[in-house]
């Protein structure tokens, strides 16, 4: 049976679950891809420390060039993270004539037009299923499932460590802070997590996302983002109240050739199923023009998970390859000189409902102050809570509005913010009751 020489740069925690994989499942492997995968070379400039799993001697070196000239060497994997020597990495296989696989979302949502421009002109494939999602094949599914459709909405929790703390504080009632460090104690939160939890990650991902849904490069500019570390439990129980529940959600939809894009906390119904996704999962649900709703769901990350999506690359490289025809099309499923920048929807003219929470002096005549603020900027009010009795002290009041351009919302809320009664800054939440 013919084989396929790979060569891994990067033999950290994905890298090590390629090699265990390409190891404990060879034979699987080499029946369903009817090729065998030869690793041939691992390069990583940490040489010494204990991964948990052995290589012969000689495979692992420290000077990924080294790996780019040998002979043998049909696909590179890369999997050192970051965009720097990454991107070296990447176009230096590419110029070889290499296959390249990674799962570096940063690097495609950064550099993505560049890599794939150099991909097509060299005629080599490039693969990326392991970017977005760990080990849910969302990329596949936009390629292949959904090629016929246009896709009009994407809507995913796209990070895991985000939703993990999220669903500790809806279940527990805890702070933000607290749920973090416990996450980052069980290692489920990096040491320094703001990537996850401002997010960027999601950002990174959506990009990839949005390219392969519809059709357009987005500059990582372009995505706004909010983070999840100004969510508080109170904000929580009045979700619940409403019957929503609170997700980072990395939001897409494209309307004649205009994206809007962006990553915030949201507000979405508790039946929703989006809002039943917990812990450290992801899911990305995708609506279509053709087949409506579709939702993908799994392990978002990890050493394994993430593994497989990227040895199922791998294969799918293989056995084009053996049929001499390793390219199955653009990496984007789009011929590259249809690609362009989209034209995007500023925040300012994205309408969304909203929660908004006030905290003002219990005097009478406040909530009308508000309601009117709020009226004369064309935003009518759907719901209203108000709790406690506190004569002359800070209570709750908690509006939330029909839909309503966010520009007009922020011209209320700065009014609103100046006003003597009101003591902090409100807080506002995007409400999404119609994920389509």
């Amino acid at each position: 049976m013919k084989s396929v020489g790979v060569g891994l740069v990067g033999f950290g925690t994905i890298g090590t679950g390629v090699v265990k994989l390409l190891r404990d499942h060879a034979t699987l492997i080499r029946d369903r891809a009817q090729v065998g995968l030869i690793l041939r070379r691992v390069a990583d400039i940490d040489l010494g420390r204990d991964r948990g799993v052995s290589l012969e001697k000689g495979l692992l070196i420290a000077d990924y060039r080294k790996l780019l000239e040998e002979e043998g060497i049909d696909i590179v994997i890369e999997l050192i993270g970051g965009t720097t020597v990454a991107r070296e990495v990447v176009l230096a296989a590419i110029e070889r004539g290499r296959h390249v696989v990674t799962a570096n979302k940063a690097l495609l949502a950064t550099h993505g037009k560049e890599i794939f421009d150099a991909a097509e002109k060299r005629g080599v494939e490039i693969r990326f299923e392991g970017s977005v999602g760990g080990g849910i094949p969302i990329i596949r599914a936009i390629q292949e499932g959904f090629a016929a459709d246009r896709i009009e909405s994407v809507h995913g929790i796209v990070n895991g460590t985000s939703n993990y703390i999220l669903s500790k504080m809806t279940a527990e009632g805890q702070p933000f802070d607290e749920v973090l460090k416990k996450a980052q104690a069980k290692g489920l939160a990096e040491a320094d997590p703001t990537y996850d939890i401002d997010g960027t990650d999601a950002a990174h991902k959506l990009a990839i996302l949005c390219a392969l849904a519809f059709g357009y490069y987005v500059d990582l500019d372009h995505i706004h983002r909010e983070g999840i570390d100004k969510i508080a439990p109170i904000d929580i129980d009045f979700a619940r109240e409403f019957g929503l529940r609170i997700k980072l959600l990395a939001i897409a939809r494209e309307h004649d050739g205009v994206i809007e894009a962006r990553v915030h906390p949201t507000m979405i119904p508790a039946e929703h199923l989006l809002a039943t996704v917990d812990g450290a999962f992801n899911a990305i649900y995708v609506h279509g023009e053709a087949v409506g709703s579709s939702m993908l769901y799994g392990v978002g990350a990890g050493m394994m998970p993430t593994a497989t999506a990227v040895v199922s690359d791998v294969m799918d490289i293989a056995r084009g390859i053996l049929r001499n025809a390793p390219r199955r099309g653009t990496a984007l499923s789009v011929h590259n000189r249809f690609l362009d920048s989209a034209h995007f929807r500023p925040m300012d003219d994205i309408e969304n409902h909203f929660y908004l929470r006030f905290t003002v002096l219990d005097r009478p005549g406040v909530l009308s102050r508000i309601a009117g603020a709020l009226g004369e900027r064309g935003i009518s009010i759907e719901s209203v809570i108000q709790k406690g009795r506190e004569h002359m002290k800070s209570v709750p009041i908690v509006i939330v509005t029909h839909a309503a351009p966010e520009k007009n919302l922020r011209a209320a809320l700065a009014e609103i913010d100046a006003l003597d009664v009101v003591k902090a800054p409100t807080r506002m939440i995007r409400i999404e009751p119609d994920l389509h």
